[in-house]
């Protein structure tokens, strides 16, 4: 198969197999996303899902997020491990929201990157999912299953995004980003596939002996 054609097989079997895709991490606003995103930073969804309840019964807007201090949030954001930074990370953004746009979350990549502790991916999954802008964010998973399926010769997130935003029509980037984070920890994880087991790896590669080594 040529890339173009892997490409297109990636895209008609993930949409057959996960036609529907629900945002993994609970919120119920673009400043609750942000909050939970910046959250799973080398974290699970699953925990941060876990942890921000009790953070937005007591703070769900900046208002209220800066009222808390930064001990207070720690405490709280503790299971989701490097709390000392991500705590300080939110109280300040949440001052910035309010002393720079009005306590709104910007609509902006660069708006977005200019807030502490939010990086590209970060601002990629809120303009992706709270906003509907075209963002391809690549995670782990991502970065992974690119490299199985050879979608990408990039070593880094930053050429496998480029490569996907290639590879892959605009108008399916949004949804297909969670896709392949769905198939990845369902069917072609680090530990569960290495390139040769999983339906999509052995469809795309059926005669590939040897496992793939991730490029980080």
């Amino acid at each position: 198969m040529t890339k173009a054609e892997r490409a297109d097989y990636v895209l008609n079997k993930l949409e057959e197999l996960y036609p529907e895709t629900p945002i993994p991490l609970d919120h119920t606003d673009p400043y609750t996303l942000l909050i939970a995103v910046l959250l799973s930073a080398q974290c699970t969804d699953e925990r941060v899902n876990q942890v921000t309840p009790a953070l937005f019964k007591k703070a769900n807007t900046p208002k209220k997020m800066v009222k808390l201090s930064v001990e207070d949030i720690q405490e709280i954001i503790r299971p989701c491990g490097l709390s000392p930074q991500k705590s300080k990370a939110i109280h300040r953004l949440s001052e910035m929201l309010l002393e720079d746009h009005a306590g709104e979350v910007p609509q902006s990549f660069e708006e977005l990157e200019a807030l502490p502790g939010v990086g590209h991916k970060t601002a990629s999954v809120v303009m992706a999912q709270a906003f509907g802008v075209p963002a391809f964010p690549v995670d782990t998973h991502i970065h992974r299953l690119a490299q199985r399926w050879k979608l990408t010769t990039g070593k880094n997130v930053t050429q496998t995004e480029k490569d996907l935003k290639r590879a892959f029509p605009k108008e399916s980037w949004n949804k297909l980003h969670l896709q392949i984070i769905f198939y990845g920890r369902e069917h072609c994880s680090a530990r569960g596939c290495d390139g040769t087991v999983c339906g999509i790896c052995t469809t795309l590669y059926p005669d590939r002996k040897r496992a793939v080594k991730t490029k980080k």
